[in-house]
């Protein structure tokens, strides 16, 4: 096999077979390098325009998936809000045991706790249904 340098750039595989002896072969194999010369080169990658959401996706609408939940919806913010007027951070103090509703308590303080501690927010989550079922009862009788 004899390797050359081409006049113009060619693929890997024409090199390969530049100067290979198929006369013994039979059929349309017999010609390898006419089929090597039919490959098409790689397309570039191009970019494409960015196109910008007039309308909210499917994830940021309401979904009726859930009707009977009543954490559906919810802020976090809105939670704390509602358990702080309801009960006071006294109250949440002694309901949840944490430093953000004993030591100077606000709700941005504990915002920050509860995004970064799952069981607190468990927590705080069942508390706040206690209370609306706690609201629905009295609201009843």
């Amino acid at each position: 096999m004899r390797i050359s340098k081409p006049d113009k750039p060619c693929s890997l595989l024409q090199r390969s077979l530049e100067g290979a002896d198929f006369s013994g072969l039979q059929g349309t194999a017999a010609a390898p390098a006419q089929h090597a010369a039919k490959i098409a080169p790689m397309p570039t990658p191009t970019t494409t325009p960015l196109t910008i959401q007039t309308e909210p996706s499917e994830a940021a609408k309401p979904r009726a998936e859930q009707p009977r939940n009543p954490l559906h919806g919810v802020t976090l913010e809105a939670m704390v809000i509602a358990l702080q007027s309801h009960y006071g951070w006294a109250g949440l103090a002694e309901r949840i045991p944490v430093r953000c509703f004993t030591l100077e308590p606000s709700v941005s303080s504990c915002l920050k706790f509860l995004r970064k501690t799952p069981w607190a927010r468990e927590k705080l989550e069942g508390l706040y249904l206690f209370m609306l079922r706690e609201i629905r009862r009295s609201g009843a009788r």
